[in-house]
C-alpha cells in the first residue's frame, strides 16, 4: 500500500513540476520542387550546411518517393494520408474539399488529440488551404520593421511585366489565363535582405508564431511552414546566388529521352516555357541552362538558410529537445534530366524526394536508410511518435521503426503515378483551348505526333488526353511504369517501361520487351498493390 501511495505521490509530482513524459512538438517543414540537390544526398555543388547539419543527427531517407509528381495531389496525398487513387485528386485544379468533405487531415487529427495546429506559407496547395479545420489558431500575420513583399519580384520592372503579360492574355482567354498562360521572367537576383522575398518574410511570421505558441505554453504545437522556393519561379537575394561559380555547376548528364521509352512518357517543359525570356521550341542554350541551375541551387541555398533561422528558433525559445522535426520535399524536379525541365512525370527524378525526421528519443542519429518509403507514410509515423492513434484510412506504414533500425527490412516498393504527362498541362489537368492557341501549339502537335507514331492503332485521343494514367512501382532495383487507361484497370496496359537501377540509374533504356518474364513478374507484383508490399 506504502509503495502504491508512493507511486501515485511521485506522479503527481512528475506531472506538477513538467517533468512527466509530454507530448513532443512537431515542425513540420515543406519545400516545393526540391529534388534531393542536398549536400547531405551527396550533391557536388549544392550549399545546404543546415539541412546537411539537421540530416547528421536525425535520419535521412535515400529512397523516399511521392504518391504524384505535382503539387495538389501529392501534397493532398501527404496530408491525408491516402493515395491518389483514394482522394481522387489528380490535378492541381479541383480541391481536396470537394472531393473528399469528410476525411480526416493530419493537422485536423492532431487538434482532436490535444495539439494546436498553425501554418505559414505553402502546406497544401493554394486554394486548399482547409483553413478552420487542419488549422486551430491564425499564424502571426505581421512582424513590426519587416515590410511584406508587394509582389513575386523583388525587381519593379519585373512585376511589370509578369502583370502585363497576364492583362494581356486575360483579355484573350478571360480566367483560364491565370491557369499558367502568362508569367514574368523564370529568375531573378536581387540584392535585398532575406524577408524581401515571400519566403523569407513568411518564415519571420513562423518565429513570431512559434514563439507566441511556445509562451502560452498551453498545449503541444503542430507548426507547420511551407516554402515555395525551389518552385517557379527562382528568385532568391544576390547572396546566395553568390555561392556559386556558375562556371563550376555540373549539367545534367542525360539529357535524351528514355531509349524504347513511352512517347507519352515526358512533357515539352511547358512549365518553364510559359516564363518571359524562355525559348517557346527547340532546346535551350547551354549559357542559359546553366543559369537556370545556378538560379535554383540559389533557390535551395536561400531556403536552407531560412530553415537554419527557423530551427535556431525552436532552440532560443527552449523546446528544441521536445520537437519532432521532419522536413520534405513533395516531388523532384527535371533540370534539364532525360531533355525535360520540370516535374510532372513517373520517372526517379521526378517521384524521388528529400526527406529527413529529427526526433527526441530516436536512437539512429546521423544514420542514412535505404529502405523504400513514401509520403503518405509521414501521417502514420508522426502519430506513433506523438503517441496518438492512427486513424484507419490512412494508407501509409510509419517508418518510427526505421528511426531506431534504419537497416531493417523494409516495404517490398513504393508507388506514384501521372496522368498522360505529354498530353496534360503541367498542373497535371486537361488540355485547354488556350494551350493549344499559344505558343504550346506546335509543341503539343510534335508531341502527339511522336505518340501516334509509336502507338499506331492504339492511338485514341480522348483515351490518351483524359483517361491515361501512368502507374509506377519503385522496387529495390527495378522501376516499372505502367500506362494503363484508368476507366478499365483490368484491361491490358497501353503501354509498359522498365528499367534496372543496379545498371542504369539515370533510366536511360526501357527492357520490358527485352525482359519479358521480369516484366511479367513485376506487372504481377504491380497489380497486388501497395498493401501486398508492406
Amino acid at each position: 500500500m506504502f509503495r502504491l501511495l508512493l507511486t501515485l505521490s511521485l506522479g503527481l509530482i512528475l506531472q506538477s513540476t513538467g517533468l512527466a513524459a509530454e507530448k513532443p512538438h512537431v515542425l513540420f517543414i515543406a519545400i516545393d520542387d526540391l529534388r534531393p540537390e542536398l549536400g547531405c544526398y551527396g550533391s557536388p555543388i549544392a550549399k545546404s550546411p543546415h539541412l546537411d547539419q539537421l540530416a547528421s543527427d536525425g535520419l535521412l531517407f535515400n529512397r523516399a518517393y511521392c504518391q504524384q509528381a505535382i503539387c495538389r495531389p501529392s501534397r493532398a496525398s501527404l496530408m491525408t494520408g491516402a493515395r491518389p487513387d483514394t482522394t481522387g485528386l489528380y490535378h492541381n485544379y479541383v480541391s481536396l474539399r470537394e472531393l473528399q468533405p469528410n476525411i480526416l487531415t493530419l493537422p485536423e487529427h492532431f487538434i482532436a488529440n490535444g495539439y494546436d495546429a498553425a501554418y505559414c506559407g505553402k502546406i497544401f496547395h493554394q486554394g486548399d488551404t482547409d483553413d478552420g479545420r487542419s488549422w486551430n489558431r491564425e499564424s502571426v500575420k505581421r512582424v513590426a520593421g519587416i515590410q511584406k513583399p508587394r509582389g513575386p519580384y523583388a525587381l519593379p520592372e519585373n512585376n511589370k511585366m509578369k502583370a502585363d503579360n497576364m492583362k494581356s492574355m486575360l483579355a484573350k482567354y478571360g480566367e483560364a489565363a491565370r491557369r499558367g498562360l502568362a508569367a514574368g521572367p523564370a529568375y531573378e537576383k536581387a540584392d535585398i535582405a532575406d524577408s524581401g522575398y515571400v519566403d523569407g518574410y513568411n518564415t519571420e511570421l513562423a518565429i513570431a508564431t512559434l514563439k507566441e505558441m511556445v509562451q502560452e505554453d498551453e498545449k503541444p504545437f503542430f507548426l507547420a511552414m511551407g516554402y515555395k522556393l525551389p518552385h517557379l519561379n527562382w528568385c532568391a537575394p544576390s547572396k546566395y546566388w553568390d555561392m556559386y561559380d556558375a562556371n563550376d555547376i555540373p549539367m545534367a548528364e542525360e539529357t535524351n529521352a528514355p531509349k524504347n521509352g513511352a512517347a507519352m512518357g515526358l512533357h515539352a517543359s511547358f512549365e518553364l516555357r510559359t516564363r518571359a525570356g524562355i525559348p517557346k521550341v527547340g532546346p535551350l542554350s547551354p549559357e542559359l541552362s546553366r543559369t537556370l541551375k545556378h538560379a535554383y541551387l540559389a533557390s535551395v541555398s536561400y531556403v536552407d538558410a531560412q530553415i537554419g533561422k527557423l530551427i535556431a528558433a525552436l532552440d532560443e525559445a527552449g523546446v528544441r529537445d521536445n520537437t519532432v522535426i521532419v522536413v520534405w520535399g513533395d516531388h523532384g524536379w527535371h533540370l534539364g534530366d532525360m531533355g525535360v525541365w520540370g516535374k510532372a512525370t513517373n520517372y526517379e527524378i521526378a517521384t524521388r524526394v528529400p526527406l529527413m525526421i529529427w526526433a527526441p528519443d530516436m536512437q539512429a542519429r546521423g544514420a542514412q536508410t535505404d529502405a523504400l518509403v513514401e509520403l503518405v507514410d509521414i501521417y502514420p509515423t508522426l502519430c506513433d511518435l506523438a503517441g496518438i492513434p492512427v486513424p484507419a484510412h490512412t494508407e501509409g506504414t510509419s517508418f518510427q521503426p526505421l528511426m531506431n533500425d534504419p537497416n531493417q527490412a523494409w516495404k517490398k516498393a513504393a508507388f506514384s503515378q501521372y496522368p498522360n504527362p505529354a498530353l496534360r498541362e503541367w498542373a497535371a489537368n486537361p488540355l485547354s483551348q488556350g494551350m493549344r492557341e499559344t505558343w504550346f501549339g506546335p509543341l503539343i502537335q510534335q508531341v502527339e505526333n511522336r505518340i501516334i507514331e509509336q502507338q499506331g492503332s492504339k492511338w485514341d485521343r480522348e483515351l490518351f488526353e483524359q483517361h491515361l494514367m501512368g502507374y509506377t512501382m519503385r522496387t529495390d532495383q527495378y522501376r516499372l511504369v505502367v500506362w494503363q487507361d484508368h476507366r478499365d484497370p483490368g484491361a491490358p496496359p497501353i503501354a509498359v517501361e522498365l528499367f534496372d537501377h543496379s545498371r542504369d540509374p539515370q533510366e536511360t533504356n526501357n527492357i520490358a520487351d527485352k525482359e519479358p518474364e521480369l516484366t511479367k513478374q513485376l506487372l504481377a507484383q504491380w497489380h497486388a498493390g501497395w498493401e501486398a508490399a508492406k
